[in-house]
């Protein structure tokens, strides 16, 4: 982060915090639903990788004319997904193991949710509104994905690993 001189950098710099987390989402996602118990996880967890594909896709538009989309290695997803793949693994139960997965997967969403608020308030301050639109879908999203994690576990999920 040291190469940072103004809000464009830091912008910059964030775009491809975020763009190198949803590629890492991408390869986590097939791997946790192939571990729920829950048919509904499991289509939540299949169902959101479509849209993750959606939102690399925009976070390319996003990128400065004669940028090229790349990532840049963010410890903080790496962080959040290795506890998730050790969470994966110490749970013997099926139902405790979906109890994990949607908590750390709330823990990927919530992370998303501040970079994207983040990318969105910098872009309308760069005179981005055409980036701030894109990233807006795609914070939206992630808001609803989260919802529907929470309604999943306090629905049904939560209960059964107790």
């Amino acid at each position: 982060m040291s190469n940072m001189k103004n809000l464009e950098d830091l912008f910059l710099h964030h775009l491809k915090d975020i763009y190198y987390a949803e590629k890492q989402v991408l390869k986590a996602l097939p791997k946790m639903s192939k571990k729920c118990d829950s048919a509904k996880l499991r289509k939540a967890f299949d169902d959101h990788l479509k849209e993750t594909e959606g939102q690399v896709k925009r976070l390319e538009q996003v990128f400065i004319v004669g940028e090229k989309a790349k990532g840049e290695t963010c410890p903080a997803i790496d962080g959040i997904l290795k506890e998730g793949d050790e969470g994966i693994k110490d749970s013997k139960d099926p139902d405790v193991r979906d109890a994990a997965m949607i908590a750390d997967a709330q823990a990927v969403e919530h992370y998303e949710i501040t970079r994207y608020g983040t990318l969105i308030a910098w872009a309308k301050q760069l005179g981005k509104n055409d980036a701030a639109k894109l990233l807006q879908e795609t914070l939206d999203q992630e808001y609803a994905a989260d919802q529907l994690l929470s309604k999943l576990a306090e629905g049904q999920l939560n209960k059964e690993a107790a």
